[in-house]
């Protein structure tokens, strides 16, 4: 058994990396023009330059970023020990606008500080540490006021309403986005089967014909290069890599390349030919 356990560990360590085919140039122009005609004029492609696609989640169960709150109140919060200590408002706007990086302004509709609190005040899904024999300690809430935060969204980083709840006895407002599911558009899926070749991209200081693109590869990938298929309103990329067709370390590295382009990006998306869907700009930092 002992051995069979040790063998079964080997096997987990090492991966097969039994691919070793690279996409021929014709190869990964086609898919790029693929990739470019299915996006180009899409409902995805309207929502993602003209509408509210968020690039993370709006409510985390979170916090004011002050400081970290106490354990027993992130524990409380999660198994939804929350109570009603004084009367929520019932006065908020029905709408707000939402001022975008371009300078265009939108208006978008808001739930109540009541429907929030009903939303949050749930258990969550999955409890990982239950509340003790003797029950967690509530969580008053005194008010609420309606404020902003900021949010990653397919337009740029923007600030959007949000309840901001006071609880008894914690220095930390807790946030609930204020902005109501209907202004919102899900991020877009991934062509079926997809692999990720680029996970980030970013310009380059003082070569505007270059992008910096980030990507993942395996610890046997040979890279060849990368590269960049161009219409007038997208550009599609992709790393040019190779496996080695033998067993490696089933390890995921990161790494930067630049692809040089025919022209300066200008307003034009960056849709990864894997998956199909746009790189968000800023590369993530490990």
């Amino acid at each position: 058994m002992r051995r069979a356990m040790a063998y079964l560990s080997l096997v987990l360590l090492l991966s097969s990396c039994s691919w070793s085919h690279r996409v021929s140039p014709r190869g990964f122009e086609e898919r790029a023009r693929e990739v470019a005609e299915r996006w180009q004029g899409s409902a995805d492609d309207q929502a993602w330059r003209d509408g509210f696609v968020p690039l993370e989640v709006m409510n985390p169960r979170g916090w004011a970023r002050v400081r970290r709150v106490p354990a027993w109140v992130n524990r409380s919060a999660h198994n939804g020990v929350w109570r009603l200590a004084a009367p929520l408002p019932a006065g908020s706007p029905a709408h707000a606008g939402v001022r975008w990086p371009d300078g265009s302004l939108s208006q978008v509709p808001l739930i109540t500080a009541a429907s929030a609190y009903a939303t949050f005040s749930k258990p969550a899904d999955l409890i990982e540490e239950e509340c003790p024999a003797d029950g967690c300690r509530p969580l008053l809430v005194t008010g609420a006021e309606l404020g902003e935060v900021p949010l990653k969204t397919s337009r740029g980083t923007i600030r959007v309403p949000a309840w901001l709840f006071t609880v008894k006895g914690v220095e930390q407002k807790y946030v609930h986005v204020a902005v109501a599911p209907s202004a919102v558009t899900a991020r877009p899926e991934r062509l079926p089967g997809g692999i990720e070749e680029v996970t980030s991209f970013d310009l380059v200081p003082d070569r505007p014909h270059e992008l910096l693109l980030q990507y993942g590869y395996g610890a046997c990938d040979s890279i060849h290069g990368a590269r960049a298929y161009e219409s007038d309103h997208l550009v599609v990329v992709d790393v040019d890599e190779e496996g080695s067709g033998g067993v490696c370390p089933a390890i995921l590295k990161t790494a930067t390349i630049t692809v040089t382009l025919a022209r300066p990006l200008g307003d034009r998306l960056v849709l990864d030919s894997g998956t199909g869907v746009p790189v968000v700009r800023g590369l993530t930092r490990r």
